[in-house]
């Protein structure tokens, strides 16, 4: 099945009515580009290949705290470049840096070269942040006249994604035990390469051009404005920023407890699976649970922290499996959740850089986590750092009871 018959699919379960077809139509080609980033068969096997080239859990950190620290500094800068340039320009320009960075690490011999790697993967990352789903939400306001559906939509495109990334996933497993995990780096690159292609047939929204054109840094003042003076909007990003840091430690780190287990390169794959098909599920199961009613609330805020406990006892690697996959569930969940009610609470002209300064308040908080996480694993064990993971959790679980639905903004 190709990338358009995969997503449309996915997309086509939209009901029958013509301002949803519309809704759909415009956003096929941005789904057929997700799906292909998606593709990405060496992260299932990118911690088996650090290790294969010299790295240890302190080092891992190391380049992830790297890659963490490139992308605050380039995030805003780019968000806001996507408001008054093109939204799906950026996400053109990801595609490419996100090449860039799978061949660069294939061709990596150890820890120096795979620095670079992680700075390009940096680049990705500021790139695309905010940028999809802005789209999804402008479009949506512009072929309804309302946001209501966003968290369906968004939740589709994101299935759209965690099937990619399923595939990628058993996939890059099985290419990594019948040849070897460098080889995933090489066979990656054609496919994100070419999500450029799909993203330059996307007709992007207008609604973020109707403002009066001002400066640069007026509009920069502007985003900054949003993003620190809005006492509301500063609870749901600090509620987005503990979901992404969250879901950040387990895709990063999850798989030491694995490494640690001295688990075989064919288990690699479906474990990666599993944990990336919570992106699509979580997001599915947004649109569905109904986070105005303090009992669930309670119940969705309890379920990763006392997952979180059960990674410190770590009793088995099936069980320590199945607690992180109902962690990330719970993440994905609350992303889109809060990237809802984000774009709800700030007017379109600044609305992919708002969404991109609330990633940079994760990456800033996760560069000297990840630097501690990884010294922790290195010293006295993975599960005895999970105790970070239930901090986090616990925060999340406390601020999700405290962030009320904010009243619409102007578009």
């Amino acid at each position: 099945m190709t990338a358009t018959a995969r997503t449309d699919a996915i997309i086509a379960t939209t009901p029958k009515d013509p301002r949803g077809t519309a809704v759909g139509q415009r956003l096929r080609p941005l789904a057929v580009g997700i799906w292909l980033q998606g593709l990405l068969l060496w992260v299932p096997v990118e911690k088996l290949f650090m290790t294969d080239i010299g790295f240890d859990a302190t080092t891992i950190g190391l380049v992830a705290a790297v890659y963490a620290a490139v992308v605050p500094l380039l995030e805003i800068p780019f968000g806001i470049l996507a408001d008054r340039w093109s939204r799906s320009g950026t996400l053109i320009l990801s595609s490419l840096a996100l090449a860039a960075s799978s061949l660069v690490g294939g061709l990596s011999d150890g820890p120096a070269t795979y620095v670079i790697s992680a700075v390009l993967l940096g680049t990705y990352f500021a790139l695309s942040s905010g940028t999809a789903d802005s789209i999804v939400y402008d479009t949506l306001v512009e072929e309804t006249g309302t946001s209501d559906g966003y968290e369906r939509w968004i939740g589709r495109l994101q299935l759209v994604e965690a099937v990619a990334l399923v595939l990628s996933a058993v996939l890059g497993g099985l290419l990594a035990a019948a040849f070897s995990p460098r080889v995933t780096y090489f066979l990656t690159v054609p496919f994100v390469a070419s999500a450029a292609f799909a993203f330059a047939r996307c007709r992007e929204p207008r609604l973020h051009r109707r403002a009066e054109r001002v400066s640069y840094r007026t509009q920069a003042a502007a985003t900054l404005r949003a993003l620190a003076g809005w006492p509301t909007l500063r609870r749901v990003i600090a509620l987005s920023a503990l979901a992404a840091i969250t879901a950040q430690v387990l895709f990063e780190f999850g798989p030491l407890w694995l490494v640690a287990a001295g688990t075989p390169s064919a288990w690699y794959g479906p474990y990666w699976a599993a944990l990336v098909s919570t992106v699509g599920i979580g997001a599915w199961l947004a649109s569905r649970i109904d986070l105005t009613h303090r009992a669930i609330v309670a119940l969705v805020g309890a379920v990763p922290v006392g997952s979180a406990l059960v990674l410190v006892a770590a009793p088995s690697l099936v069980v320590v499996i199945a607690v992180q996959i109902l962690i990330a569930l719970v993440a994905a969940l609350v992303t889109v959740r809060s990237s809802f009610l984000m774009h709800e609470a700030v007017p379109a002209h600044i609305r992919a850089g708002v969404s991109s300064g609330a990633s940079t308040v994760a990456w800033l908080a996760f560069i000297p986590l990840s630097i501690f996480f990884g010294r922790l694993s290195h010293v006295e064990g993975v599960q005895t750092a999970a105790w970070i993971l239930v901090a986090i959790t616990a925060a999340l679980a406390v601020l999700l009871h405290r962030v009320p639905r904010p009243a619409p903004a102007p578009a």
